[in-house]
């Protein structure tokens, strides 16, 4: 599988092994075996070493994906509407989780400002210094006029009242990885290898987390067939768990977060054997979350039924559930395109076929979905309107 991928420069890989040895040593320190969400929270996180806390480019052209704020400004524009809906009937201010590269925020701000709802406050709570550094530049660029209103937390801030969006976090977030065999459950973690490197451990699970993985998925197979042979999935127990904290912080506003996933039923289908986890790397997709720590983003799939249960249970009223492309579409993307002016037809051309790609079922637009929820808002949000699939979450 290596030798498909392009090799990381010299400098890039002397980092990935110094990231390397420290996992081992965590792992020798846990007596020969860590969870794969301990891994993968190393791998991604470590200060200065993990992939979103060195300073690597890891979005856009030069780096290992495209998220949608980058490809098109009309995803920002269309969730700029929904934010000006919503400040109709909450404080006109935005809280943003893992802002990227700043091109949503930049888009928003502007979008917003051009409507006359430009936010009196717009936070972005963000990890990595170096991404903070990337934001900063790309919005004294872009609205330098409302820089001033900008500010960058460490943490989330006890109360939060306005709107919350994040775009592409929950899929970052460490996830447990369980294999269910003959009706034992077993979770799967990671060991250091006999010839160097790290490779996949199975151990049974304890009480609580079989119990977890036996709660999630048995539903789902006595609505269907059971698998036949091994299984092996992800539990994302932090993603619920950080959309739980969010919630019981929002006092009154809307939380509206974009991710690639399914809902249960489709998540722990009996055919879906091998789980989510895949690893994103030069625009490349693979599956081998060993291959050189710190310089490759890890993620999984989102368990949206698992994301709506968490924001129940603290409070919140579920606002909408959509593919990506009806949310677009429901907030005038078309509209939005046909009004660009042609007098430029390259990048027009640019602006339709990034388009077509956030709207695209083979593309974005399918799995990707939009989920929202609120506290004391009124359940009419226009990205939802046409079609509301909030229903399959049940």
């Amino acid at each position: 599988m290596g030798d498909a991928l392009p090799e990381p420069p010299a400098h890039a890989a002397q980092v990935s092994r110094e990231l390397a040895k420290r996992i081992a040593d965590a792992i020798d320190r846990a007596g020969g075996w860590i969870g794969f969400d301990r891994y993968m929270a190393l791998a991604l996180y470590e200060p200065r070493l993990g992939y979103y806390a060195a300073g690597s480019r890891k979005f856009g052209a030069e780096g290992d994906f495209v998220t949608a704020p980058e490809l098109s400004p009309l995803f920002g524009q269309c969730v700029a509407a929904q934010c000006a809906h919503w400040f109709g009937s909450v404080r006109p201010r935005i809280v943003e989780f893992g802002a990227g590269s700043g091109a949503l925020a930049a888009e928003l701000l502007a979008s917003l400002d051009a409507l006359g709802e430009a936010p009196e406050r717009y936070e972005i709570v963000e990890v990595s210094a170096s991404l903070r550094e990337r934001q900063r530049e790309l919005l004294s660029r872009r609205v330098p006029a409302l820089l001033g209103r900008v500010s960058w937390l460490d943490a989330l801030a006890p109360r939060i009242e306005g709107v919350v969006v994040a775009n592409e976090v929950l899929d970052a977030m460490p996830v447990r990885l369980f294999r269910w065999s003959d009706g034992a459950v077993h979770e799967r973690g990671v060991a250091c290898a006999p010839a160097g490197g790290f490779a996949f451990a199975d151990r049974p699970a304890d009480d609580a987390f079989a119990g977890r993985v036996r709660r999630t998925v048995e539903q789902v197979w006595r609505e269907g067939a059971t698998p036949r042979g091994d299984y092996v999935s992800e539990i994302g127990e932090q993603a619920a768990g950080w959309v739980a904290t969010v919630a019981e912080r929002l006092a009154c506003g809307a939380m509206l977060l974009f991710d690639y996933g399914f809902p249960r039923a489709e998540y722990y289908h009996p055919h879906r054997s091998t789980g989510t986890l895949q690893c994103h790397y030069r625009h490349r997709v693979h599956a081998d979350p060993f291959l050189w720590p710190g310089l490759q983003d890890i993620t999984a799939h989102v368990d949206f039924t698992a994301v709506a249960g968490a924001a129940r249970d603290a409070g919140l009223a579920a606002l909408g559930f959509n593919s990506q492309a009806r949310f677009l579409l429901d907030c005038g993307l078309l509209d939005r395109l046909a009004a660009l002016p042609r007098g430029d037809a390259r990048e027009w051309a640019r602006q339709a076929q990034a388009a077509q790609m956030l709207l695209s079922e083979a593309e974005m637009g399918e799995l990707f979905k939009a989920i929202a929820f609120g506290r004391d808002v009124p359940d009419d949000a226009p990205g939802f309107a046409t079609r509301d699939r909030r229903a399959v979450l049940e």
